[in-house]
């Protein structure tokens, strides 16, 4: 029964070996062409998407003294987060208000494992503007505290916890995993749009000679 079963499903696939290999000699060179430029697109785009894929996390842990300002965060030079920031009046026992304002802000960044450098902007609306950089090594698929003190006359980065340590990676590896995304983005681009092009200048030329040639086949030889 097994080998019966095996012969079938062998003489299947070789049919559709033979019905394959038809159809692909019928196929004109411009098909094939069309058909190679498209996996490599979708080569480069997949290849794109492993490069910049975001599998690790930064989270932003921040104490401030201001009542309102903005603050914004950039990973490798590329801007990261974006938001307002307000504080309240502090109160001595709970009760008794002070001059002092505080605030805080926790804010969960995805960014891609490895090796980063995090600028750190505050703009308040009462003070002068302050900013701080710090760098880091992220673990795949793990998170790193920052924690941000932010005052009047200071702001401060540090890591928290027991996070890996900042280590050293190769000049030339951080600029192709840097910028790598974007060229095989802007080639995969180039070639869907090749590609967009070559149907809007063939199909209308392939649908017109289907069209033409339909009515003299139902007409027959005269």
């Amino acid at each position: 029964m097994n080998r019966e079963y095996i012969a079938q499903l062998r003489a299947k696939v070789g049919l559709l070996y033979q019905h394959a290999r038809a159809w692909a000699e019928r196929l004109p060179v411009k098909a094939w062409v069309v058909l190679g430029l498209f996996l490599v697109a979708a080569l480069l785009m997949a290849v794109h998407t492993a490069l910049t894929a975001k599998d690790a996390s930064l989270h932003l842990k921040l104490q401030h003294g201001f009542r309102n300002a903005q603050v914004s965060v950039w990973v490798d030079g590329d801007s990261a987060f974006s938001g307002r920031i307000t504080g309240s009046t502090k109160k001595r026992f709970g009760l008794i208000p002070t001059d002092s304002v505080q605030g805080s802000l926790s804010q969960i960044i995805p960014v891609r494992s490895g090796q980063h450098a995090v600028r750190v902007r505050i703009e308040p609306d009462d003070s002068a503007t302050q900013e701080d950089s710090i760098s880091g090594d992220f673990a795949h698929n793990a998170e790193r505290d920052l924690f941000v003190s932010a005052r009047h006359s200071s702001l401060s980065l540090s890591w928290q916890g027991t996070g890996s340590a900042p280590v050293e990676t190769s000049p030339s590896f951080a600029w192709f995993s840097r910028y790598a995304g974007s060229l095989f983005l802007t080639i995969a681009g180039s070639i869907m749009s090749a590609l967009a092009g070559y149907a809007i200048r063939e199909l209308p030329a392939r649908l017109r000679s289907t069209s033409d040639s339909a009515p003299k086949a139902e007409m027959g030889p005269q």
